[in-house]
């Protein structure tokens, strides 16, 4: 009898599963909140009126409304991508860049997500991981690209059958 090790059982992608130009069009949308905007600002010692203050926002901005804040949607557009990309295969984050928010985001907003895979090499230091270049982009309901990044995540590799027939983790 052959016994056969899941390693991930929550469903994400190996590194050689990423194939570069593969654009996925994540399925989970969210609509932010203020309360999303007010707990998010607190947790992160942020005081920034033009999140938290709605008099302030409405006397003193161009906006005339609290903006969400951008740290929020940041990680919000990330966290959209895992379930379909990352969960339970990545090893770590390297980082993040050309981090942009061409357009406010703003309660009541309803975000949906697409990532683009735009590179990936196999790791010169850890024979059983990967390195891929993720391009996430953000847009709210009417179509408006309102933030965007590239990350590098640090991924597993499919485990290798053993003499013995089961999976490596």
């Amino acid at each position: 009898m052959t016994v056969q090790t899941v390693h991930h059982p929550r469903g994400g992608l190996y590194f050689e599963d990423f194939t570069v130009g593969r654009i996925f069009r994540h399925g989970l949308t969210r609509t932010v909140t203020q309360m999303d905007n007010m707990l998010f600002s607190n947790m992160t010692l942020n005081p920034q009126p033009l999140h938290i203050d709605a008099h302030f926002c409405a006397t003193e901005t161009q906006w005339g409304k609290p903006l969400m804040n951008s740290l929020f949607t940041l990680g919000l557009m990330i966290g959209i991508s895992v379930n379909d990309t990352t969960v339970g295969t990545t090893i770590g984050n390297l980082g993040m860049t050309d981090v942009k928010f061409p357009a406010p985001l703003f309660e009541g907003d309803t975000i949906r997500v697409e990532t683009e895979i735009v590179g990936a090499r196999a790791s010169k230091s850890r024979g059983d991981a990967g390195i891929v270049d993720f391009h996430h982009r953000a847009y709210k309901q009417d179509g408006t690209l309102v933030a965007e990044c590239k990350r590098q995540g640090f991924m597993l590799k499919r485990p290798q059958a053993t003499a013995q027939g089961a999976l490596e983790v």
